[in-house]
């Protein structure tokens, strides 16, 4: 596709059909689905060739925001212009955000009962060592040189001691990655632009430059849209209500999402919890939700949403307050991933070959694991320390799923549902 609209040879009716369908089986974090997608449309639909394929992946890494989503994204934009873009968009995150609505509102109304809490509690547990096992995950794939290690280490630092702000951390992690490849180039020589997962040498077709007039054009439209939706609630909530709150904190938020929902989850938790928006403990049960619903893991952000204005009602009824609170949060948090792609995807070799952003990444890949140890040492502590005292039981259900999903690679529904079957026995033999 070009600048101009055109499209590859995919009737909509029979795209549509694909990306709906897809919506409802997402399962399996960033990985997972991306893997459906390669396995769908490169090897069996053949939509897309695998060199176009990776180097849309590799630009989808570049970005802030979830990578799964923004590949669908592009893909349906590749094969039916901006239309086929927004319907693959929707279409990816629709059964998720009714999923996580209903869940939300089990947890918000229905929390206190003790067998829903005793199964909250379960999951709540192990959410600490899925924090753990992401940690290591991470490391792995982006600590590649000693040097990156100091990255994380002084993002861990300055966030956990110095209450840096998660995004100032990405801005100086990103200038520190281009300044350092500049004298020691080999720290960065084993990536490529937008690695994250693969290291893709294709050869590719002439770079053409992002025009000026047409991001202008983009970003114009897309900060209309979110005008239109965001205004209205200011108005008539006022800039200290939690729905207005939560746009503009969303908002903001999907700017720096970079290193994935782990990374910017701290920053999430750190704000939410501190303007009293919900406790730890519902953070810790919206991830562990988030982590067996379709959909991006980001989703997360809407069980927030929904309890910081389900919390902070004001004038409405706490449903009416959390449902649109956790409309308003999606329609944020994912707004910006729409309009990165059609702002950029038409110049995609230009953009995954510039070897100053590549080294930026780098330094913001390296920093997003301290920011994630940051996130695993709250929540560690607030789930085994609790205000009644130390957990035991959370200790052994967090220890025994590390040891399920390193050792024996048991997947998150599995490991989720046993979690929250495990605390449910807990609660009625107290």
């Amino acid at each position: 596709m070009n600048t101009n609209g055109q499209s590859l040879a995919v009737p909509l009716k029979e795209a549509f059909l694909y990306w709906f369908k897809l919506g409802f089986i997402n399962f399996g974090g960033p990985a997972g689905q991306i893997a459906m997608m390669h396995k769908d449309i490169v090897e069996r639909r053949k939509w897309m060739n695998e060199s176009m394929f990776l180097r849309a992946l590799n630009f989808c890494m570049l970005l802030p925001g979830p990578e799964a989503h923004q590949l669908a994204v592009y893909i349906g934009w590749r094969l039916n212009g901006y239309p086929g873009g927004v319907i693959a968009g929707m279409c990816f995150l629709l059964p998720s955000i009714i999923l996580m609505l209903i869940l939300a509102w089990l947890a918000a109304a229905k929390g206190q009962v003790p067998a829903v809490s005793g199964i909250f509690h379960g999951i709540s547990a192990a959410v600490v060592a899925i924090v753990i096992e992401a940690l290591f995950r991470l490391s792995k794939k982006s600590l590649k040189h000693g040097a990156l290690y100091a990255f994380a280490g002084a993002a861990f630092i300055l966030g956990q001691f110095f209450n840096v702000p998660f995004p100032a951390i990405v801005l100086l992690s990103g200038i520190a990655g281009t300044l350092l490849a500049k004298t020691r180039p080999e720290i960065f020589c084993h990536r490529s632009a937008g690695s994250k997962e693969c290291i893709v040498e294709e050869p590719s077709p002439a770079r053409e430059l992002p025009s000026l007039k047409h991001i202008i054009k983009v970003v114009g439209l897309f900060g209309a849209i979110w005008g239109v939706v965001v205004l209205p609630v200011l108005a008539w909530r006022g800039l200290g209500d939690a729905l207005s709150e939560v746009s503009l904190f969303f908002t903001k938020a999907a700017f720096v999402t970079f290193g994935g929902a782990y990374a910017v989850l701290a920053y999430i938790a750190d704000n939410a919890v501190g303007l009293g928006w919900l406790a730890e403990k519902d953070m810790l049960l919206g991830l562990g939700l988030a982590e067996t619903t379709p959909g991006p893991l980001i989703m997360v952000t809407q069980f927030v949403g929904f309890f910081a204005a389900w919390n902070n009602p004001g004038s409405l009824g706490p449903l009416q307050a959390g449902v649109l609170g956790g409309l308003l949060t999606t329609f944020a948090t994912f707004l910006p991933s729409f309009m990165f792609i059609f702002a950029g995807a038409p110049y995609i070799e230009a953009i995954t070959s510039n070897k100053k952003f590549a080294a930026a990444l780098t330094g913001i890949s390296a920093a997003v694991v301290g920011v994630v140890l940051k996130l695993g040492v709250f929540f560690a502590w607030h789930t085994f320390f609790p205000a009644s005292g130390f957990d035991i039981f959370a200790v052994v259900i967090a220890l025994g799923a590390l040891v399920a999903l390193v050792r024996w690679k048991l997947s998150m529904h599995a490991l989720v549902g046993l979690s929250g079957v495990t605390g449910l026995l807990w609660q009625l033999v107290q």
